[in-house]
């Protein structure tokens, strides 16, 4: 008999008819009632065993973790939450799980030890509808793009060059670093490394990006990026997927309007497929800030979701966000942790958050920030101060999406290049594309575990990967 889903049963599911269940043991209470689970829903499946038609030895296998395959009858339930459950006929043990060593029983558990097993945490109900969100948003992801004509575009995970100029980058060598060789001057010599040159796991694939968008137009990268910031911090991981659309032809309010747009379907069609995940997800977050005052709790999940897509974005400029900041009431008091301090601040989280949880009570898009605290990529405004940059704000996070403009022109490319005291040499390919017709363009970045935060309600950005790799810590 072919295996029915969990899902399915409780979607489709008919009294009278004969199913085969395979999932993993939740509870079996009184030798009786087995509660299982095998990740396509949040909900677990109740199956009745009569213990006299059953060896007892064999019962005595079903403890909680234990992967098993139930066959039998649906019949109309008397219990709560569920309209049917398994009438057992036969069992199968698949997997046995000793009951004194399993460590995920049936009681809560704090995330800080679940992050301890991350081998088997996805087997709890937290986790599992974290990663079904999270497969929602990437698939969203693909279908968003590929609706609106983009072309995704593969990146080289293994760079030559520093897309951010930050140096906070994993090296890549096959030398022997019991004899690594030197140049006279001491430095170390990759002629004999296996690419002959030094070496990087990618920051971002914007670079390489915008290469795809100056031939095919409108191009979009998702895969892993690194970042060797030793940051221990709810916010950062080492190792984490960007989203990075590029498209020839497109200003700063094109951008804009693509970024918004974007990030209203994968809102939209989280709450459209994945409902019943964040409506746990929701109680979760709930029950976990109890005990916090009334002021300092998030906004209820699926209400902050809802708010993402009512409200049209505000738009304003850097230098008007610096105003407003400046004469809040958080900055005269003195109760910013990172005081206003004029043009120039680059702005914190609790900035962030002010402009859109107090002041305009919408997200947010800002533009047009100084260029000195800017990538030398972005296009630059005629005031020669600013550049077109853009920052999209929201409620609970802050940045979620960061983009620009890109410049077009050579010579202020090159020159931003050397003011950065970067090498030019490193980027001739990046800079052929603006000798050889260049085209105004422009792109952004959504860090996708960043969104899946958002999305679930997460605080701790490691919770919404499956391992994360973060400093003193790549066990898996």
């Amino acid at each position: 008999m072919k295996r029915t889903k969990i899902k399915e049963l409780l979607q489709h599911g008919k009294t009278g008819e004969e199913v085969l269940v395979k999932g993993w043991v939740r509870t079996f209470r009184s030798n009786r009632f087995i509660h299982i689970n095998d990740g396509s829903s949040i909900t677990n499946f109740q199956a009745v065993v009569d213990f006299e038609k059953h060896d007892e030895n064999q019962l005595k296998r079903i403890t909680t973790g234990a992967c098993v395959a139930l066959q039998g009858k649906l019949v109309e339930s008397l219990g709560k939450g569920q309209s049917l459950e398994l009438a057992v006929d036969n069992f199968e043990i698949l997997g046995d799980s000793d009951p004194n060593t399993y460590p995920l029983q049936p009681k809560k558990h704090s995330l800080e030890f679940l992050r301890s097993i991350a081998h088997l945490r996805p087997r709890t109900n937290t986790f599992g509808a974290i990663l079904r969100v999270r497969h929602a948003l990437a698939f969203a992801i693909h279908k968003y793009f590929n609706e609106k004509g983009f072309f995704y575009l593969h990146t080289p995970i293994i760079t030559g060059s520093d897309c951010e100029g930050a140096g906070e980058m994993f090296r890549v060598t096959t030398l022997d670093l019991n004899n690594i060789p030197k140049n006279d001057d001491g430095s170390i010599n990759y002629g004999d490394d296996f690419f002959g040159r030094e070496t990087n796991l990618t920051v971002s694939g914007q670079l390489e990006g915008e290469l795809g968008a100056m031939a095919i137009s409108d191009i979009y990268t998702f895969g892993p990026t690194f970042r060797a910031e030793n940051s221990n911090t709810p916010r950062h991981l080492a190792e984490f997927w960007m989203i990075e659309p590029e498209m020839a032809f497109y200003d700063l309010k094109d951008n804009m309007d693509l970024a918004e747009d974007f990030l209203k379907y994968l809102i939209r069609y989280a709450l459209n497929n994945c409902l019943d995940d964040l409506e746990f997800l929701s109680a979760r977050q709930k029950e976990e800030e109890q005990s916090k005052p009334q002021d300092q709790r998030s906004m209820e999940l699926i209400e902050k979701l809802k708010f993402i897509l009512e409200n049209d974005f505000q738009r304003l400029t850097y230098t008007e966000a610096i105003e407003i900041l400046e004469n809040s009431k958080p900055n005269k008091k003195g109760q910013f942790q990172f005081p206003i301090n004029g043009f120039g601040t680059d702005l914190q989280s609790e900035h962030e958050r002010y402009l859109v949880e107090k002041h305009f009570k919408r997200p947010v898009i800002l533009v047009d920030y100084p260029k000195e605290i800017k990538a030398f990529y972005m296009k630059q405004n005629p005031d020669g101060k600013t550049v077109r940059a853009m920052d999209i704000l929201f409620p609970a996070i802050g940045e979620i999406v960061g983009g620009s403009q890109r410049e077009e022109d050579y010579s202020k490319l090159v020159t931003r290049i050397k003011e950065l005291g970067l090498r030019e040499s490193d980027f001739s390919w990046y800079l052929d594309t603006r000798k050889f017709g260049s085209a105004p363009h422009s792109g952004f970045g959504l860090g996708f575990e960043r969104m899946v935060q958002f999305v679930t309600g997460m605080a701790n950005i490691r919770d919404v990967i499956p391992f994360p790799r973060t400093p003193k810590n790549a066990e898996y």
